[in-house]
């Protein structure tokens, strides 16, 4: 693939300005089987929230069959408003201490060997909720010790000590979200900083904790908001710099019309060459295709990297 200009894709908009339908490749079925409806019983038993419902996920069917899902923490309202993103923004509800117990039930009830935990961006909260990340952390341990544990978290406006806070319980996942390229981030994530989240996968992977353990270090992208190659080649450059060792790539699509809208649809096999790109950089393992996102099949992305 070519490292500079136009990616291989196609436009989403028609030649009269109209939007054009979704690509087949993008079309999803919408699972309703026992699991799903397992899974969706057991969350709204325990009063949790998911990521595959707020943020509309095209991928929560075939998640909650094979009976997984990413719980979201911190409530469903975000304290930023970026502009790709379903879930509500706004003045966010008190933190509920109960949540970390509660998540750690569900994930023991699930039987999951692979939780992923997320969470707003809570900018009102003097840690950004890094407490609660790591009481989360440590009820998963206490209560399905075999369990892998991923987290995907904010960017704690660049605090050294509320990382380290998170670092310190022990997760074996580190996640956190690039989203996309630095001249897009005004438009895209206002309230973020390229360089600031740069910095959190640095010194997440540089993390060793008191145990002699380190930790995974993972982060994404979205493509087609009009971004080109150069710019998407460069920032995996800079992500393998920094330490990230998993690299996740996918399709953005447009929540609704209040959001951004998409420039373009990446064929499947621009993400082919983006996975042997990331491969040649050095990334432990590159998950790219049109419905990847950071939390879907988690599990398989790590597969036999994590240690």
């Amino acid at each position: 693939m070519s490292d500079s200009g136009a990616p291989q894709t196609i436009s989403a908009v028609g030649p009269d300005g109209e939007r054009i339908r979704l690509p087949r490749w993008l079309k999803v079925r919408v699972g309703k089987g026992a699991s799903f409806r397992k899974v969706d019983a057991l969350l709204q038993e325990h009063g949790l929230n998911t990521v595959c419902r707020s943020a509309l996920c095209p991928n929560v069917g075939r998640c909650f069959e094979r009976g997984t899902a990413t719980f979201l923490i911190l409530g469903n309202t975000c304290t930023r408003r970026c502009r790709f993103c379903a879930v509500a923004g706004g003045n966010p509800q008190p933190v509920d201490p109960a949540e970390p117990g509660k998540v750690a039930d569900a994930v023991k009830q699930l039987g999951l060997r692979h939780a992923v935990i997320t969470s707003v961006t809570r900018d009102d909260l003097a840690d950004g909720g890094a407490a609660h990340f790591a009481a989360t952390v440590s009820a998963i341990r206490a209560a399905a010790p075999r369990c892998r544990v991923e987290l995907l978290v904010p960017d704690f406006q660049g605090r050294e000590e509320d990382l380290f806070k998170v670092l310190r319980a022990g997760p074996d996942i580190l996640n956190h979200n690039i989203e996309t390229v630095p001249r897009l981030y005004p438009g895209v994530r206002p309230g973020a900083d390229y360089r600031r989240s740069l910095v959190l996968l640095g010194r997440s992977r540089r993390w060793i904790g008191d145990d002699g353990r380190d930790v995974l270090t993972k982060s994404g992208i979205m493509v087609g908001l009009g971004e080109t190659m150069t710019e998407v080649h460069q920032v995996m450059r800079e992500a393998a710099s920094a330490g990230c060792e998993l690299f996740t790539i996918g399709q953005y699509l447009q929540p609704s019309r209040n959001h951004l809208p998409v420039v373009s649809f990446y064929l499947p096999e621009t993400f082919d060459q983006l996975r042997a790109f990331g491969d040649a950089l050095g990334f432990r393992h590159v998950a790219s295709g049109p419905l990847v996102r950071s939390s879907y099949l988690a599990d398989e992305q790590v597969g036999d990297v994590c240690r």
